[in-house]
């Protein structure tokens, strides 16, 4: 349906009398307008620089060369940016995400390597002005065993679903006082945030669920209530859990929420055993099965072994500066589909 069909129907007398479903178009008329928009815009800018260049030609005004110079460069990047949205055309790739890291081999390096990837995407999502929200943090000796949080933006799950895999660290442990070369190992995977009715039975049968009390920020509220949720789905092992509110109420919505995205995820992998690329999850979080190394000692790289791509400059990519990883994975996989 056209933009200008969904918004004609927001002006309907009984738009709001289900308010589910108003809601939907509305998101459905972001979607679009996330789209076009820019183009628009771009459009406006091109005229803009036209003008300043036809002007410049009549006036013989070679002052505004720089102007002109300016807003073309300007314009060559942003269609670059929207050239990258072309590729994320798969049904959740608008939606919000879940961002689960998980520490694994390594021990306690391990663990402060999910803190290092943990602060990479934070970095990365107020890079690309995205909101993030912790729901799950489990620390440990050394760092953090794991992390849930939710980023809220167009296309969050779209540019994220590439991160799903291991993530290799190779470094100097600042932990071993004889300065040997440590390497850890953690899991990252990311599932849609899935606001739409989905074809995902989760009777209560199939689940437990367990409550403790939460720990770390939260003050002495958090110390003397089970209001911590964690949800098991029996069948296929995946356990998720929130202890983001105080209230046990929410923090259950919130898991099975995040259950319900990884269960429809699981569905849709099993479906579609052929790409390879879904397999990631599964695999064990050591030795062999990495998606991408980051390598601090005896030289300086980041590689991802999907796409080949790789940088020297770590420290950027530690700081959020993921997108071009990002971008060749997205032209990766389309080329391998």
């Amino acid at each position: 349906m056209e933009i200008e069909d969904l918004e004609r129907k927001t002006g309907e007398p009984d738009f709001w009398n289900d308010r589910e479903k108003a809601e939907r178009v509305f998101q459905q008329i972001n979607k679009k307008r996330a789209y076009i928009d820019p183009w628009r815009e771009i459009k406006e800018q091109f005229e803009e620089a036209q003008g300043l260049f036809e002007l410049a030609l009549e006036e013989g005004e070679e002052s505004l060369s720089a102007e002109i110079e300016g807003k073309l460069a300007g314009i060559r990047k942003k269609v670059d940016e929207l050239r990258s949205i072309e590729l994320l055309s798969e049904r959740f790739d608008y939606n919000d995400a879940f961002l689960t890291i998980h520490s694994g081999a390594g021990g306690t390096e391990a663990c402060d390597w999910v803190s290092m990837l943990y602060r990479m995407y934070s970095r990365w999502c107020e890079n690309r002005s995205y909101k993030y929200e912790l729901l799950d943090l489990l620390e440990a000796e050394g760092g953090i065993k794991s992390v849930t949080i939710q980023v809220s933006g167009a296309y969050a799950y779209g540019y994220l679903k590439g991160e799903s895999g291991i993530h290799r660290l190779v470094r100097i442990s600042p932990f071993d006082s004889a300065k040997r070369r440590h390497t850890s190992f953690a899991s990252v995977h990311a599932s849609p945030v899935i606001e739409e009715d989905i074809e995902v039975d989760i009777k209560p049968e199939d689940i437990r669920i367990d409550t403790y009390r939460a720990s770390g920020a939260g003050g002495q509220h958090v110390n003397k209530t089970d209001s911590a949720v964690r949800v098991t789905h029996l069948e296929t092992g995946l356990v998720v859990q929130c202890q983001n509110e105080r209230s046990q109420h929410k923090n259950k919505a919130t898991a099975m929420k995040v259950l319900k995205s990884r269960l429809y995820e699981l569905y849709q992998e099993e479906k579609e055993k052929e790409h390879q690329e879904h397999s990631q999850e599964k695999k064990d979080i050591a030795w062999g099965n990495q998606i991408r190394s980051y390598v601090f000692h005896p030289y300086n790289m980041v590689k991802d072994h999907r796409t080949g791509h790789q940088t020297g400059n770590v420290q950027a990519v530690m700081d959020g500066g993921v997108d071009d990883f990002i971008e060749a994975f997205l032209k990766w996989r389309v080329s391998e589909k």
